[in-house]
Formats: C-alpha cells, sequence, structure tokens
C-alpha cells in the first residue's frame, strides 16, 4: 500500500493546494511542500532495501507490490510494483520535485493554487509510470503526466508559450497513439494465441509474436519514448518547450519526464521485444551517438542559455540510448547512472538560468558579462555544473559518460568513437557559456539600475544540495550500481535468452503466482559475473 499512498498523496496534495489558495495566499505552496515531504517520508521506508544491495551487492528484484482489480472484463488490473531501478527514479521524482518547489519558491505570481496543483499532478503521474506494471495503467499514467505539463507550459511560460505547447502536445500525443496501439495490438495478439486476456506486463512477457509482427510493434514503443527521451530527429518540441516553460517547469521536464522514456526503453522495449530490440541495436546506437553529437554543436551555436541547456540534453540523454542499446551490464548500468546524474546537474542549471533571468530580464549571452562580480555565489555554483556537465572526473556525470563509453565500444568501436566526440563539443559549449556570461567585460543591463542580488541562502542551499549528490555520485557510485544491477540483468537476461536461441520468459513480482515469482527473484546474482558491475 505504500507505493498508492505515495501517488495518492501527490494526487490529494494537488487539490488540497488548489483549494488552499481560496483560504489563504500562499497557503498552496506549504501545501505542496508538506505533500512532497511526506511522499519522502513514505518512500524512505524502501531504504532497507538499498541497504542491504550496498551490504550484500545485490537485492530481490522485486521490493513491493499491489495488485487490485480494476477492469477485469478487458483483464486490466491496477497492478503497481517497485524494484531497484523504480526506486532509484522515484527517489529522483520526488527530489527534483522538492528541489523545484524551493528553487522557484517566489516566482510564481498568479494563480498559484492551480500552479501547485498541476506541478503535483505531474509528480504524480512520473510517479505512476515508474511503478505501474499493466500496461494499460502505465499509458493512463503517461497520460496524466502529460497533461498537467502542457498547462504548466501553456499558462505560466514566456511569449512563445502557446506555440510551444501546442507542439508539446502534438508530439507527445501523437507517440502516445502509437504507443497505444502496440499495447492493444500485443495484448490481442497474445489473447489470439493463448485465450488469456490480460494486460499485466510480467503476463505479456510470454506472447509468442511472429518476428515481422514484433518488430513493428516495437518501433510503436520506441518512437514513442523517443520522443520523449528524445531522440534525434524527434527532438524538436524540446527547446522550444524548455525556453518556454516556467523555471519550475522546464526542472520537471529536464530532470523528471525525460526519463521516463529511457525507463520505458529498459523497463518495456528491451524485455518485452528482446529479438527485435537486438536487431534494431545498431540503429539505437546510431541515433543516440547522431543525438550526443548533434545536441552539442546546436548548444555551441546558441545565444539564450535556455536553449543552450536544453540542446545539451539532447546531447547527454543521446548517451542514455546508446549505453541501453549497446546491451551489456556495463553501458546499461551507465546508462542508469546517467538518467541520475542529468536530471541532478540540468535541474540545476535550469534554476540558475531561471535564478539570472529574474534577477536581470534576459537569457542573452550576447546582452550578459562579467556578472562574477556582482554574483559571486551563483557565479561559482554556475562553474560547478557547467563542469558537472561537460563531464568532470570525480562528480557522476564522468562515471555515467565513461561506463556508456567503455561498455558500448564492446558492441560497436566506431558508433562509439563518434559518440565520444560529443565529450569534446560539452567542454566547448559549457566553457563558452561560463566565458560569456561571468568573465569578461561587464554589460550587464542591470549597470543602470545597481547590482542585482546575489543568491539567497534557500536558493543556495538548495543548488548545493544537488552539488552535493553529485560528488558523492561520483566518488561512491557503486550502492547506484548495486540497486539497479537485478532490474539490467532482469532486462538483460531476455536479451541473452535470445542470442542462445531459447526465448526464456519470467512471470509475475511478488502479489502474483508465487512459484513464477520465486524464480523471478532469484535471478540475481547473475550466471555470468561479466555481465554484472561488482564492487
Amino acid at each position: 500500500m505504500t507505493l498508492l499512498a505515495i501517488i495518492a498523496v501527490l494526487f490529494l496534495g494537488g487539490i488540497l493546494a488548489w483549494l488552499s489558495e481560496h483560504w489563504k495566499d500562499g497557503a498552496s505552496r506549504w501545501v505542496a511542500l508538506l505533500s512532497l515531504l511526506l511522499a519522502i517520508a513514505l518512500l524512505g521506508r524502501y531504504a532497507d532495501h538499498t541497504g542491504i544491495a550496498t551490504a550484500t551487492g545485490s537485492a530481490p528484484l522485486w521490493w513491493d507490490s499491489l495488485q487490485l482489480n480494476w477492469i477485469p472484463r478487458f483483464g486490466i488490473t491496477f497492478f503497481l510494483a517497485l524494484d531497484g531501478l523504480g526506486f532509484l527514479l522515484l527517489a529522483l521524482t520526488l527530489a527534483m520535485g522538492l528541489f523545484g518547489l524551493i528553487a522557484t519558491w517566489r516566482d510564481v505570481g498568479f494563480r498559484r493554487g492551480f500552479f501547485y496543483f498541476n506541478y503535483l499532478w505531474t509528480l504524480a503521474g512520473v510517479a505512476g509510470v515508474f511503478t505501474a506494471m499493466d500496461l494499460f495503467l502505465f499509458f493512463f499514467f503517461w497520460e496524466v503526466m502529460l497533461v498537467p505539463m502542457l498547462l504548466l507550459i501553456a499558462v505560466w511560460g514566456y511569449e512563445q508559450r502557446i506555440p510551444a505547447a501546442i507542439k508539446f502536445f502534438i508530439f507527445t500525443q501523437a507517440s502516445s497513439l502509437l504507443m497505444l496501439i502496440a499495447i492493444v495490438a500485443l495484448v490481442y495478439l497474445h489473447y489470439s494465441a493463448s485465450g488469456q486476456l490480460t494486460f499485466n506486463y510480467r503476463e505479456l512477457l510470454a506472447a509468442r509474436l511472429p518476428p515481422a509482427t514484433s518488430y513493428w510493434l516495437m518501433l510503436g514503443f520506441f518512437v514513442a519514448f523517443a520522443v520523449k527521451l528524445p531522440a534525434l530527429p524527434l527532438h524538436t518540441w524540446l527547446p522550444d518547450a524548455h525556453t518556454q516553460a516556467p523555471t519550475a517547469g522546464s526542472i520537471l521536464l529536464a530532470a523528471i519526464l525525460l526519463k521516463t522514456g529511457a525507463y520505458g526503453l529498459l523497463r518495456f522495449t528491451l524485455p518485452l521485444f528482446p529479438e527485435s530490440s537486438l536487431a534494431f541495436a545498431p540503429v539505437a546506437m546510431s541515433i543516440g551517438a547522431a543525438s550526443v553529437v548533434y545536441g552539442a554543436v546546436m548548444s555551441f551555436a546558441q545565444r539564450d542559455m535556455k536553449r543552450l541547456v536544453a540542446y545539451s540534453s539532447v546531447s547527454h540523454m543521446g548517451f542514455v540510448l546508446l549505453g541501453l542499446y549497446a546491451l551489456n551490464a556495463i553501458a546499461i548500468q551507465g546508462a542508469v547512472m546517467q538518467m541520475i546524474a542529468h536530471g541532478l546537474s540540468t535541474a540545476a542549471l535550469f534554476a540558475l538560468v531561471g535564478a539570472l533571468q529574474h534577477r536581470l530580464h534576459t537569457r542573452d549571452m550576447g546582452e550578459l558579462g562579467g556578472l562574477w562580480g556582482n554574483l559571486p555565489r551563483l557565479s561559482a555554483i554556475a562553474l560547478f555544473f557547467a563542469v558537472a556537465s561537460l563531464g568532470l572526473p570525480g562528480l557522476g556525470n564522468f562515471i555515467a559518460e565513461f561506463l556508456v563509453l567503455a561498455g558500448s565500444f564492446a558492441s560497436s568501436r566506431w558508433i562509439t568513437a563518434v559518440a565520444a566526440t560529443g565529450l569534446v563539443g560539452a567542454a566547448l559549449y559549457a566553457l563558452l557559456m561560463m566565458q560569456r556570461v561571468f568573465f569578461g567585460g561587464e554589460r550587464s543591463p542591470h549597470q543602470n539600475s545597481g547590482p542585482p542580488a546575489d543568491l539567497a541562502p534557500r536558493e543556495s542551499a538548495a543548488l548545493l544540495s544537488l552539488a552535493v549528490l553529485l560528488v558523492f555520485l561520483g566518488l561512491r557510485p557503486q550502492g547506484v550500481f548495486d540497486t539497479a544491477g537485478p532490474a539490467v540483468a532482469d532486462a538483460l537476461q531476455h536479451i541473452d535468452a535470445t542470442v542462445a536461441g531459447t526465448p526464456d520468459r519470467y512471470g509475475a513480482p511478488p502479489g502474483d503466482t508465487g512459484a513464477v515469482a520465486d524464480a523471478a527473484d532469484s535471478r540475481w546474482p547473475p550466471s555470468n559475473p561479466e555481465r554484472g558491475i561488482s564492487p
């Protein structure tokens, strides 16, 4: 029931935040804060599982589950389950939700109650995406997280917010429709072959599909997740959405929503369609490498700081796609680490850009310069996250990109070599941004109105907390690897069984059939030690 309680707290907290604005001005912020703190406290009940993973180098695959009848006529259940991968991304979701709330505490100037309603409902939808084990329920939460995000952009965004929101809606809804068609087709084909009508993910793993049909269904899932990732050439909604979204919306987009695409690929696309994924892997890796290079080049060409950071997300998430389709544990563990590290560093960069725009009313790097003398705290923190984004050794981003490249090299040397050039591009655009904005001659728009205020203690504390987390991930990454390890091994075993020519399917997590669940929980450590990352 803990998983249901976390989602319910966010949903109900959003409603209460909306209503509380009519009772007292500013009350909605406190309701949102208390809702997030309560959700984090509930998630903390699973901390013992991470301790087990760190101490033993492994953990049970499934930590918790809840399965209730929902629409039994169509085999639809309210099925939530949590493993190490889901825990890491759920923790990232709540942490970044809290960070975005604190960093933009005074930024919302109108309709605050409705703003925090949409803010918390976006988080609730994402939490459902990371825990849903019924494909219909997964699609339901997938849609829930998109609608309030659309409203955050359209209502509280900047000048071109409506076109950006429409573009966001068209891309996400069109790709979601493809995924819905693929889900229904998968369920129908499984029903035709087995006589069992179900949307249960673990049961659909047993579906036997013709190779050509499987490939098309896999593409339906892949396109939906690649749009959200985003991957070239399906990325064009992202720069506009980031540029026009309010700061809190940009934080949610970069730190959380982009990760749902990568999660979907690892959780659903690879295990459900192992044969097709194996055949498609070279194409996906090529798309990932192209995204890395393209995002870096486009970032270097930007004048708007927000668009620079947005295109950098295309580049960094390209590493995630590259690592996932390298189809080995080292690269996939690097992709998981990249999801977390990118969420922390990019959220901080968007918060810093928002702080600059709030103070100077511009994001144009051509109008900025010499800010270090007037904003030393903001400038120093910006330098830290800029070098974190380019992959400075000792930080989580470096660990992530190094593992992705090391694991991908074994799968395709030439594709990996192309992707590695993106590291040079990252250094160029990150350091160029620092030089233009914070160093050089002072040419800032505050010259006639006095120097702007530096970061407040609230903002500094929020940003420094993310900096500490990145340092910790860079120096002690093993806890993340151990926590995510069973989920990574679970996805890879489907691929391994395909390579061996003996398709192998596994059953449901605790809460379903016990015999199959026991088999699922016993799959770690992997039989091949080279597949894992051990201390």
